[in-house]
């Protein structure tokens, strides 16, 4: 049985839900910031079906802490951002088949898009150029964010995430399964923090194993913040479609680092070195017994590691390249 919320996690979920809102891309994003409003800035875009506040604060505090400030958001159709009710996601089997068969398949967005809001966040906000940190499909879109826009960014990093390259290693079905197998919201608290513990457990750190009492609460702070799987699989589905990102990688510029788990059973590892390998001088830092999550023992490490490498972005002058939209 679930144990109930104490009355400090409602009062922490209270206190942490942003009360700050902008208009990017055409559509509402929820975000807030650590740090002066007038330090360098530091985006960090979340991974699929993720919350702002799946960034742990920790890590923004010390990022923050550094001289930075730090700008989190809800991407679009998760946490406290705009939905994008009324479209539907195609099957991952029948994106699957198209793309075999090289057709073209119809999806609410792709992630090009997604990249797009984070420029309008920046937008909004008046950054003119950030350093970019993403996160699993987070990754992904600060992949592209550099990519297209090398203008507007200062440094790259890209952790737990992969190239898209088809021939990489996947996660097995078990593994893919217990993450997509969401419970629909007429389940309850109950179902879904148990549906949750079981993907954490299968997918988080081995070397890092978390204070189960923890887990919960963040999970369920997570849930009672937001819950919209019918956003998840909105971004599965640009996430399926997005393809290879190889060419892109290629013509990054801006100083980048990847970091990936060794022990990582949803993106394996092979998806981070493959990043590494096709950006430019691109450092990669992989990290035994880290699985598909922040450990709390690495975040003062990842504080550090991150910090040292966007420190060092203003040494190196990058000669930009800018594609087509």
């Amino acid at each position: 049985m679930s144990k109930q919320i104490p009355q400090e996690l409602s009062q922490k979920l209270s206190e942490e839900m942003p009360h700050k809102y902008v208009e990017a891309n055409g559509i509402r994003l929820a975000y807030d910031e650590f740090g002066q409003p007038s330090a360098p800035a530091i985006v960090l875009i979340m991974g699929l079906g993720s919350q702002l506040v799946a960034w742990p604060e920790e890590f923004c505090s010390g990022l923050a802490e550094k001289g930075y400030r730090v700008i989190r958001f809800d991407n679009r159709d998760a946490g406290l951002s705009q939905k994008m009710e009324g479209e539907k996601a195609p099957s991952l089997l029948k994106i699957k088949l198209r793309s075999l068969l090289r057709l073209s398949v119809k999806v609410p967005y792709v992630l090009l898009d997604m990249a797009n809001d984070t420029r309008g966040l920046l937008d909004a906000l008046n950054v003119e150029k950030a350093h970019v940190v993403g996160a699993s499909m987070g990754g992904m879109i600060a992949q592209i964010f550099a990519s297209h826009f090398p203008e507007r960014t200062h440094s790259l990093v890209s952790i737990m995430s992969t190239s898209g390259c088809s021939s990489l290693p996947r996660a097995d079905r078990s593994v893919i399964k217990s993450l997509i197998s969401r419970p629909s919201p007429e389940s309850g608290e109950k179902a879904f923090l148990e549906a949750a513990m079981t993907t954490m457990g299968l997918i988080g750190s081995p070397g890092y194993r978390p204070d189960e009492e923890a887990l919960r609460d963040k999970i369920l702070l997570s849930y009672r913040r937001s819950y919209y799987p019918s956003g998840f699989h909105r971004q599965l589905a640009a996430v399926a479609s997005s393809g290879d990102r190889v060419s892109l990688l290629r013509k990054i510029a801006a100083p980048t680092l990847v970091i990936h788990g060794k022990a990582d059973v949803l993106v394996p590892v092979e998806g981070g070195i493959d990043t590494a390998r096709h950006i430019p001088d691109a450092k990669l830092e992989l990290i035994e017994g880290m699985g598909h999550d922040f450990p709390t023992p690495l975040i003062p490490y990842f504080v550090n590691l991150i910090g040292s490498h966007i420190a060092g972005a203003d040494k190196r002058a990058p000669s930009f390249l800018k594609i087509s939209a």
